[in-house]
This record gives structure tokens, C-alpha cells and sequence, in this order.
């Protein structure tokens, strides 16, 4: 099939297209600089036009989320809608716990079309890609957790850094993953020993290493094998007053590793979430910002990128593989608890979460969000992710754009809106920054993509995949910076008016008229075949005695998995 949009306002931030009206061509599922005759014309003169969205943190298919929707009934219930008459989606429930299917409708409706589950146990990747199979109309990479995998803490511990090499590819191909995960090293170790690590340098009590040597370690793996994104961390001390200087000392602590030559991205180092890791003071009477610090070394350094982890004011469920931080919630605020272990591989827990912009601690979590957007120059080191559904739920990304994009609208809110620890514990007050739609793209597209290494997607350059978002919106008659328009803003965001996925139209004028099915995106390294064939004869009596199921009975089936959605990687050797 043959398009071309027609005139569009388009913003390609990688292809230094900054507002420019031209015509896209596409043809069957990559964008093209000529098209034929015969080609179909969509008329989109003056609207909008960016390249696919890319998510490259939420959380939308495993366990956590099962789980969730098993204990937080009222959510699912809170989200319930019907299908309109001219939309093929089908049936929506759940706002912070979507179902599958409405997770592919919801995104794909907002103009997205990658979007990256962000922490996949290996034991339960199966049940993530099963999932994945039952959402529509998305591109889906999965990160591996690894963190607190005791194979990996054993080769750590006795430094044995060829195998933890080999052991790290090769369980990538079982898990069928993209990339490495770390949450809380060591933390959720010590957590099957009732404890959590403080900091970086507190050994876990089983081992004895600690979350510096782990962060160090796969990071060094990474690079080693030339994974197109860098290890993506989320740090220790996750939503503890002072934990800036343990988010510091993270960015720090690999910056004397050399990047891999071979890959697309600048960093080796993702860290996740950051607002939920940048408080100062001892304990929540005197917290108080500390994202100044954090954002001067981001601008200083280019070692690392980062996402918000933006808070939306929700009533929303918290899930992370950080299951101690959840218990602390648990006894901070007494709301139901879910624990999960993951046996040797690492743990989980989830718990509801009402963010109120009247609650001290709620506002003051927002506004440090807002900082790291508002104080980082370089649009391309800073993504915009609510930690969906934990800060807030993905469909509050056009809100947060809203709020970036006017800074009338801003100060009304911390004027009017919100608690005054806003102003009184945070530098956000004395920001007067304004996104324009190129940085919007940078931080929606262009910046995820190229942090994750997915060179095909993220821009609209000749080649690029044809996954393209159009929204009725008059670029040069809509005044995005006015208070007013800030609801419809968030409307139009909602409801893209084109979305295109390999060169199909999936969504017109805010309705899906087609869905298929999601790819399930993975690397698979090539080069340590052998290599990893020794190593697993020699693991499996290990596997078998800390394992409930054998070796045999573990991993994903290649039945998951389009040829074409399996990225490979050539292990040069070193």
C-alpha cells in the first residue's frame, strides 16, 4: 500500500525537520522519498505530524500486572467502556490496571506504536509474552530483570566475568528479552531475607555483594556484548527521604566504563523514574528536593540519560520488583499489600496509591518531576514516562505535555492548585521554560528511540519504519502556551487523528479501524554459541537445586516470535 500525508506541520527531531510542512510518502511499511500515482493522498494540511511514540518505560504485561487485576478489582471497574459504533477496539476496563487489549487500544489511540515492558522476571517471561500476545498494535522489546539473579550475584561475587558474559546472553535468549534490567541491586536479594540494602556499598546478607558491584558489573557486560541499550537502572533507595546522594553516586559509578563503538546510543547508563530518587532530608517532616544536583551532573555529563517518572495526581497502583520500597509503603500507609517472590530471581510487590495535589509529600513528588523536565537542557537525555501505572497511567501523557507546554497553565497550577510545598521545598517556582513540539517529539520519540538503539523507529527519515501520528491540531493557529487550551490540548493528544503502524492506519479521527498483532521485540546474540552450551551443562545441577522446574521446562518458545522482530547482535569477542 502506497500514502501520502499531505502537507502536515512535521517535527523529526532526529532529521532536523522543526515544524516544516512536506509531504510524507509511504509505501508498504517504510517511509520513502518518492511514491507512484497510484498512491492514496490523506489530506492532514497544517496538522500535526510526529513519528510513532516510544515508550521506553511502562509496565504493561507479566505478573504484577495479573496480580493487580486480581486484588484491585475497583480499578477495573473504574475504566469500563464500551466500544462506539465506528471503532473495531471492542470493550475497555481498567484505568491503572488496563486489560490487555485495552492497553493497545489506549496507546495506539494516543499516536504510539513501541512501547517497552520495562521488568520481565526470566521465570515468568513466558506469562510476559503471553500477554504481549493478547495486546494489539504495538511493538513490545521486553528488559530482563537481572539485578538480584543469583547466578549473576555468584559470578560477581567470585569475579568471574566470562561467564556472567556468556550466562547474560544466553539468558537473554531464553527470556527472549531486549535488554538488561536492574532494580534495587542487592535489594531484592535481602528482601527474601526480610532486609533491604542502604545504598550502594550495604552488601546483601546472602553473598555479599553489593549494588555498586552488580551496576558495575552489567554494565561492563553490556558493553562487552554491544546490546543497542545501555543497562537501565533503577537505583537503590527508591523513595526515601535523602536518596539523591545514592542516585548520584549511581550516575558516578560507572562513568569510567568505555561505551561499546559499535552501538547507535551515547549512554551506558539508563537510570529509570528519577523523580522517585532525587529527595533530600531525613525523613518525610523535612524532605525536600534534590533535583538540583542530580540535573547540574546530568547537563555536565553524557555518560547517562534518564526519564521522569512523572507523578499525574491519580489514584494509581504502584508495582516494582523493588518489593522492600513497597513494603515500606505498605506500613506508611496501611492500603493492601501484594508481595511476590520471583524465587532466585528477584521479588515484587504492589500496592494502591492515591496522589492528591493537596497532599504534601503527593506535591512535592510532582513538582520534582517537573524540575527534571523543566532543568535538563538536553532534551534528548530526558524522557517523558510516568513509570506507568506507578507515578500515574500512560493515557496522562498528553496531560503532562499540557503542563510542559504551558507555563501560564503551570503557574496557575502552583498558584491555585496545588500544596504550597510546590514552591517551598522544590526549585520549580523559579523555572519559566516552555516545551516547543520539537522537544515534545525529542522526549516522545526521537530520544527514546535512539536511547533504546531502535535505529528504524523514532524518526521519519527515508528507510524509517512507516509509524507515523497525525493529530488535529493546527500547528500555527493553536496556541498551546494559553491555560484554555490546555483541556483540548490533552483531548487532541488523546485522539490521534491518524496513527500509522508499518505503513498501516490503524486509528482515524480517534477511532481504531484496524488491529493487529504486536511484535515482540528481542535481541538475540550471535558469537558465543559454544561458550554458552558449556555453561549451561555445567549450570544445570545448579539450576536444578535452586530452581522448582527443570532447565528443560524454562524459557520462551521460538513459536512467540517473528523472525522479523528478533534483532541480532554480533559479539565481536574482546
Amino acid at each position: 500500500m502506497e500514502y501520502i500525508l499531505k502537507n502536515g506541520v512535521v517535527f523529526d527531531p532526529k532529521n532536523d525537520i522543526d515544524g516544516e510542512q512536506m509531504d510524507i510518502f509511504i509505501k508498504d511499511n517504510v517511509i520513502v522519498d518518492k511514491v507512484s500515482s497510484k498512491a492514496k493522498k490523506l489530506d492532514v494540511s497544517g496538522k500535526l505530524v510526529m513519528p510513532g511514540g516510544v515508550d521506553l518505560h511502562s509496565h504493561i504485561a507479566g505478573p504484577k500486572l495479573s496480580i493487580g487485576r486480581l486484588y484491585r478489582p475497583e480499578d477495573i471497574r473504574k475504566g469500563i467502556k464500551p466500544a462506539s459504533k465506528n471503532d473495531i477496539s471492542g470493550f475497555e476496563a481498567g484505568f491503572s490496571l488496563p486489560t490487555c487489549p485495552t492497553i493497545g487500544y489506549r496507546y495506539t489511540k494516543m499516536g504510539y506504536t513501541t512501547v517497552t515492558e520495562a521488568a520481565v522476571p526470566p521465570l515468568e517471561a513466558k506469562h510476559a509474552h503471553e500477554e504481549i500476545n493478547s495486546i494489539p498494535n504495538l511493538d513490545i522489546p521486553t528488559l530482563t530483570l537481572f539485578g538480584n539473579n543469583w547466578f549473576m550475584l555468584k559470578y560477581v561475587k567470585e569475579k568471574r566475568f566470562d561467564d556472567l558474559k556468556v550466562f547474560i546472553s544466553k539468558w537473554l535468549k531464553l527470556a527472549k528479552g531486549y535488554g538488561i534490567k536492574i532494580v534495587n541491586p542487592c535489594g531484592s536479594e535481602a528482601w527474601g531475607w526480610g532486609k533491604n540494602v542502604d545504598g550502594l556499598d550495604d552488601p546483601e546478607p546472602h553473598w555479599g555483594v553489593t549494588g555498586r558491584e552488580v551496576i558495575q558489573a552489567l554494565t561492563e557486560v553490556n558493553e562487552k556484548l554491544g546490546l543497542p541499550h545501555s543497562v537501565h537502572v533503577h537505583t537503590n533507595d527508591l523513595g526515601h527521604p535523602g536518596n539523591y546522594a545514592t542516585t548520584l553516586e549511581t550516575f558516578d559509578c560507572v562513568k569510567h566504563i568505555k561505551k561499546n563503538e559499535n552501538v547507535d546510543r551515547n549512554q551506558i547508563m539508563h537510570c529509570t523514574h528519577v523523580q522517585f530518587h532525587a529527595y533530600k532530608g531525613t525523613s518525610w517532616r523535612d524532605v525536600s528536593s534534590g533535583a538540583s544536583e542530580l540535573i547540574d551532573y546530568i547537563n555536565k555529563n553524557d555518560h547517562l540519560t534518564c526519564d521522569v517518572g512523572q507523578i499525574t495526581f491519580d489514584e494509581t497502583t504502584t508495582m516494582t520488583a523493588d518489593a522492600p520500597m513497597e513494603y515500606d509503603l505498605f506500613r506508611l500507609t496501611g492500603l493492601k499489600w501484594a508481595n511476590k517472590d520471583i524465587e532466585v530471581e528477584t521479588a515484587s510487590g504492589l500496592i494502591p496509591s492515591i496522589y492528591s495535589s493537596h497532599a504534601p509529600v503527593s506535591v512535592l513528588q510532582w513538582a520534582v518531576g517537573l524540575e527534571f523536565f523543566m532543568g535538563v537542557k538536553d532534551p534528548w537525555k530526558i524522557v517523558l514516562t510516568t513509570d506507568s501505572p506507578n507515578g500515574g497511567p500512560f493515557i496522562r501523557y498528553p496531560r503532562i505535555i499540557s503542563w510542559l507546554m504551558s507555563q501560564e497553565k503551570l503557574q496557575d497550577m502552583l498558584d491555585n492548585e496545588v500544596h504550597n510545598w510546590a514552591t517551598n521545598r522544590t526549585d520549580l517556582g523559579t523555572y519559566d521554560r516552555e516545551y516547543s513540539w520539537n522537544e515534545i517529539a525529542t522526549i516522545t520519540r526521537a530520544g527514546p528511540a535512539k536511547i533504546l538503539g531502535l535505529t528504524d523507529r523514532g524518526h521519519l527519515g527515508v528507510g524509517a519504519k512507516a509509524d507515523v501520528s497525525v493529530y488535529d491540531i493546527d500547528v500555527d493557529k493553536f496556541d498551546c502556551t494559553l491555560k484554555s487550551n490546555s483541556e483540548t490540548l490533552e483531548n487532541k493528544l488523546l485522539n490521534s487523528k491518524y496513527t500509522i503502524k508499518d505503513g498501516e492506519i490503524l486509528v482515524k479521527d480517534g477511532n481504531i479501524v484496524k488491529l493487529v498483532n504486536s511484535n515482540h521485540i528481542w535481541c538475540n546474540v550471535l558469537g558465543l554459541e559454544n561458550e554458552e552450551k558449556v555453561l549451561i551443562d555445567r549450570i544445570k545441577p545448579e539450576f536444578n537445586k535452586y530452581y522448582t522446574i527443570k532447565y528443560e521446562n524454562y524459557g520462551v518458545s521460538d513459536h512467540y516470535i517473528q523472525p522479523e522482530s528478533c534483532i541480532p547482535v554480533n559479539y565481536g569477542g574482546e
